[in-house]
């Protein structure tokens, strides 16, 4: 596979992980002094891929294992149970997450049958 298709099949793995924390923080919601979660795919994404350069004109890609992430501790304020979960603020997050989910599973869906297609007309 290309470098665009790894990093697809990444992002597909961190929604996958962040939709997990949301859909925590959703079930809790009405847990007293639950602490809303979040995953930043800054953070988890760019540990994960790494940009080496090989030879002064030529930036490569070194891929390495699976994706993971440091689940972090949201600091919204807390209702009077000290609950920080505001559930439309998670609809909003789990809302995003799965269209960009959806969008990276479609471009590597895509990719895949333009493999396909090379393949057979060969």
């Amino acid at each position: 596979m290309d470098k665009g298709a790894i990093i697809l099949e990444r992002i597909v793995q961190a929604a996958n992980i962040r939709q997990k924390v949301i859909s925590s923080n959703i079930a809790n919601s009405d847990t007293p002094g639950y602490k809303a979660k979040d995953v930043k795919f800054n953070n988890l994404l760019g540990k994960e891929m790494k940009l080496a350069a090989t030879d002064t004109k030529h930036i490569g890609f070194r891929k390495s294992g699976e994706v993971s992430g440091r689940t972090e501790v949201e600091d919204n304020p807390s209702w009077e149970d000290r609950n920080n979960v505001e559930l439309d603020v998670e609809v909003a997050k789990m809302t995003e997450n799965s269209l960009l989910h959806d969008a990276a599973v479609t471009i590597l869906s895509s990719k895949i049958r333009m493999y396909k297609n090379a393949m057979r007309t060969k």
